[in-house]
């Protein structure tokens, strides 16, 4: 009896030092991906949109430009990224994937999914997606395909959160800087939504925030904090709603209001002040 518990113990002790030897195996076969999703963070959480598309795979470069990239990241609250965990990594055949989540400096969670591929025999990431808020469907940088669910009944319910918010309000006055520094608002016409854009030419909105320029005011700076954005926010009548606040600068605050609706999917801009006392 004795016997048979003392080969009982070492079948499982040799099955438990397998099962180790297995994990670390996989934890190491896939660390040259983690290190590259660390890595291309790391740039996103610095605003180094320029660093991170660096990480992309050239099949991915060739669909998704920086700009592009930087509103994935926005619209997602992802450029608000804090920290990652992965649930699921494999690596198999010269491609690898990662699944998990990405946590946000407001405490959000965001699903996500991320494929690599070896060129030259370095990681790159081949593909990103994540489960879009309020959708039935995953989005893809490059090729971003949306199935909307049937429209709320109440329109509160539809309203973005507070990480969402923050990524809408920081990708506006991203782009309006843009145009601010380049003399001309066509970057940001790109941004704003379809409505908006039928009723103001790019002259238009140049003479509309004329003032801006005339000053220089470089507002890149922004890109660097968060805004805080007033509670209680609602969608009016017409399904417009208003995102109210400021950046945090000194020795003066830069308030905002920025007015977004619900167009092919997604919250666009429809209204923007701004306003430095």
């Amino acid at each position: 009896m004795k016997r048979f518990f003392s080969i009982l113990l070492k079948i499982i002790g040799g099955v438990v030092v397998f099962i180790i030897l297995i994990l670390v195996i996989a934890f190491y076969s896939t660390s040259g991906i983690v290190d590259v999703a660390d890595e291309f963070f790391q740039a996103v959480k610095e605003k180094n949109i320029a660093r991170a598309h660096s990480y992309l795979a050239e099949d991915f470069k060739a669909s998704t430009d920086e700009a592009a990239l930087s509103d994935f990241l926005s619209k997602g609250a992802i450029l608000n990224y804090k920290d990652s965990s992965w649930s699921e990594r494999s690596v198999e055949n010269g491609q690898g994937k990662l699944s998990g989540s990405v946590t946000t400096e407001s405490g959000g969670t965001v699903p996500i999914e991320m494929t690599f591929t070896k060129e030259n025999d370095a990681w790159k990431i081949y593909s990103i997606q994540k489960q879009a808020a309020g959708l039935q469907s995953v989005s893809d940088v490059g090729e971003e395909t949306t199935r909307t669910a049937a429209p709320p009944s109440d329109a509160t319910s539809s309203i973005p959160s507070k990480a969402e918010q923050i990524a809408l309000v920081s990708q506006s006055m991203h782009d309006f800087a843009i145009s601010i520094n380049a003399k001309s608002m066509d970057h940001f016409r790109k941004g704003i939504a379809k409505m908006w854009r039928d009723q103001a030419s790019v002259k238009d909105l140049n003479e509309i925030y004329g003032s801006y320029i005339k000053a220089e005011a470089d507002l890149s700076i922004l890109d660097n904090l968060e805004p805080t954005i007033e509670d209680g926010v609602k969608a009016d009548e017409n399904g417009m709603i208003s995102l109210k606040g400021y950046y945090p600068t000194k020795p003066k605050r830069v308030n905002f209001e920025q007015g977004y609706i619900y167009e092919g999917g997604e919250w666009k801009l429809v209204m923007f002040n701004a306003l430095i006392k």
